[in-house]
């Protein structure tokens, strides 16, 4: 029996791994498809991860990554490429339903699959990603200092990123499909007493356009008149909500195993505890997750230690 499963490889899911065979834990495996890294492989630039920096060239996601593999591997981490399809407690030990193999059990379980920003949908928007389109104003906003961006929502994040960047940028503007928002009045009032914000209602972005260079512009279409403008804004930040991934903890009947809020996020305590004993979740998929990658190795730590905790207090 596996004395600690951890699902998911991103940053939670191997600093889980890390800290679960340190602390002591000698069968503990990651399941991920694929190679580990999870998202934050896709970036071309790390800044704002403690102590790696470098400035020319900057390190990538890729880099950062892979260091974290190797440690990982050395303490004893054992990696099944295999995906984890559904997860389950039968009294004291859980159940690991793995795709195209057989099933198999662990006293503990920390998921970390994370979530998937929503795309708006608009051209351009997966051409630039990475490239002028982002989903993370903490990540990318500081490449446009002194610069105008767009930012795309009308949600509490939307409004929350939106400000944040206005104490960056030279410029924001907010562009909403509807005539109000939907994120808390408060949030809207600060937002409204920020000077360089620009708030665009009743339109859509049709087009995001620039060149290999990147973007150098919007098309912002209003649903009313369809008027076009052009806001030549060299960033683009799309917060329109994100899919978390948390299919492995519904049960055969669609429901869920453990607590989840309205967002399908995890529930969990400030001990990475969901409401089943020996379950965590931590990174994106819990519950008021900063999705910063620093937040998400914290979380994995936790829970590993917790898991550790766990195992020793039922042995």
């Amino acid at each position: 029996m596996i004395d600690c499963a951890i699902v998911g490889g991103g940053p939670a899911g191997l600093s889980a791994g890390l800290y679960a065979t340190r602390g002591g834990l000698k069968n503990v495996v990651l399941y991920e498809p694929g190679l580990p890294g999870g998202q934050i492989t896709q970036s071309s630039e790390i800044e704002n991860y403690p102590g790696v920096f470098r400035e020319e060239p900057p390190v990538t996601g890729m880099e950062l990554m892979e260091q974290w593999q190797e440690q990982c591997f050395h303490f004893g981490l054992k990696h099944e490429m295999q995906k984890v399809e559904r997860v389950r407690k039968e009294g004291d030990r859980f159940i690991l339903t793995i795709e195209g193999a057989d099933s198999v059990e662990a006293k503990t379980v920390i998921v970390c699959t994370g979530s998937v920003p929503k795309r708006a949908g608009f051209k351009g928007e997966e051409e630039f990603l990475g490239r002028g389109v982002s989903t993370c104003a903490t990540c990318d906003g500081f490449f446009y200092k002194d610069k105008p961006v767009t930012v795309v929502g009308g949600g509490d994040t939307a409004l929350e990123e939106a400000i944040y960047l206005s104490n960056i940028c030279s410029d924001v503007y907010l562009v909403h499909r509807r005539d109000r928002f939907r994120a808390a009045p408060i949030t809207v009032e600060r937002a409204k007493a920020k000077s360089n914000i620009h708030f665009i209602y009743d339109s859509i972005v049709e087009e995001v356009y620039g060149d290999q260079m990147g973007v150098q512009g919007v098309k912002v279409r209003n649903r009313k008149s369809d008027k076009i403008e052009d806001l030549q804004t060299p960033g683009v930040f799309v917060f329109v909500g994100h899919n978390v991934n948390n299919e492995v903890l519904k049960d055969d009947n669609g429901g869920f195993i453990c607590e989840m809020n309205a967002y399908g996020n995890a529930v969990v305590d400030l001990r990475m505890r969901t409401s089943v004993p020996g379950l965590y979740a931590a990174g994106d998929l819990r519950i008021d997750a900063p999705k910063q990658v620093v937040c998400a190795a914290g979380d994995g730590a936790i829970a590993a230690l917790e898991a550790i905790a766990y195992v020793e207090e039922n042995s």
